[in-house]
C-alpha cells in the first residue's frame, strides 16, 4: 500500500473518521508536511484547523539521529538509554534552543493567530507518518494541557509498535498502514509515491485559508 502523495494520504484518512463528521472537532498538523494532510481532512470535517509545533533534538554527534522530543511548553520525551548517553547541560541547552526555534515557526506561520479553544472539543492530530512517535508523543502531552474532551491521532502510516505506544496515550488512533515492525520500510517517505519537502510558503499558504471555525 502507498499514497501519489500527501493529498491522498489525507483523502484516504478522511474515509476512516466519518464519525468525526458531525462532532465539534478540531483539527492539529504537525509542521510541516502534516500540514498538507491535515488539510484535506479539515475540509472534510469542516473543521478548523491548527498546528501542535513540537522539534526533535538530534545527537550532539550525529545530528540526524533524535535522541528526543520537544514541544513548545516544553514537554521533552526520549527513551531513558539515549538521554543518558547525552551531556544534561548540552540537553537543557538544546532544548531551549528548539523550543526558541518551535516559537520563531509559529510566529512565521501564524502571523500571531490566537490558539484555537479546543476544551471539551475533539482534537485531531495529524502527521504525514510516524516512525519513532517521538514527535507525536510531545505533541499529544501538549494538547493534553488544553482539556480536550478526546484526542485522536491520526496518520497515513506507523509501525505497530509505535501505532500501539501512541494508541496507549490517547482516546482513538487511526492509520491507513500499520506494518509489522519486520515489514516497516524503515521511513515514511517510502510509503509515498511523491515525498517532497514541504517548504515553509506552503505552510503559510494552506494555513491562510482556515481561521476560526471556517473551513477550505
Amino acid at each position: 500500500m502507498s499514497f501519489k502523495n500527501r493529498q491522498d494520504a489525507g483523502k484516504q484518512l478522511c474515509q476512516l473518521l466519518t464519525q468525526y463528521k458531525d462532532q465539534d472537532v478540531i483539527v492539529y498538523a504537525l509542521p510541516r508536511g502534516g500540514v498538507v494532510v491535515a488539510a484535506e481532512i479539515a475540509k472534510y470535517l469542516h473543521a478548523p484547523l491548527d498546528l501542535i509545533l513540537a522539534h526533535k533534538i538530534g545527537h550532539p554527534n550525529y545530528e540526524e539521529y533524535a535522541v528526543a522530543a520537544v514541544s513548545e511548553k516544553g514537554h521533552l520525551i526520549g527513551t531513558p538509554s539515549e538521554l543518558e548517553s547525552v551531556n544534561d547541560s548540552w540537553l537543557q541547552h538544546e532544548k531551549n534552543r528548539q523550543i526558541e526555534e518551535i516559537k520563531r515557526k509559529r510566529a512565521l506561520y501564524l502571523k500571531g493567530r490566537k490558539d484555537a479553544d479546543v476544551e471539551d472539543k475533539v482534537a485531531i492530530i495529524v502527521d504525514d507518518g510516524i516512525a519513532t512517535g517521538l514527535t507525536m508523543h510531545v505533541g499529544i502531552l501538549e494538547l493534553k494541557d488544553r482539556n480536550p474532551s478526546k484526542i485522536v491521532v491520526v496518520v497515513p502510516v506507523s509501525p505497530k509498535e509505535t501505532a500501539d505506544k501512541i494508541s496507549s496515550l490517547v482516546d482513538d488512533f487511526v492509520a491507513v498502514v500499520i506494518p509489522a515492525e519486520h515489514m516497516f520500510l524503515g521511513a515514511v517517505g517510502a510509503y509515498y509515491d511523491v515525498f517532497d519537502q514541504v517548504e515553509d510558503e506552503e505552510v503559510i499558504d494552506i494555513l491562510k485559508h482556515y481561521s476560526g471555525d471556517i473551513s477550505m
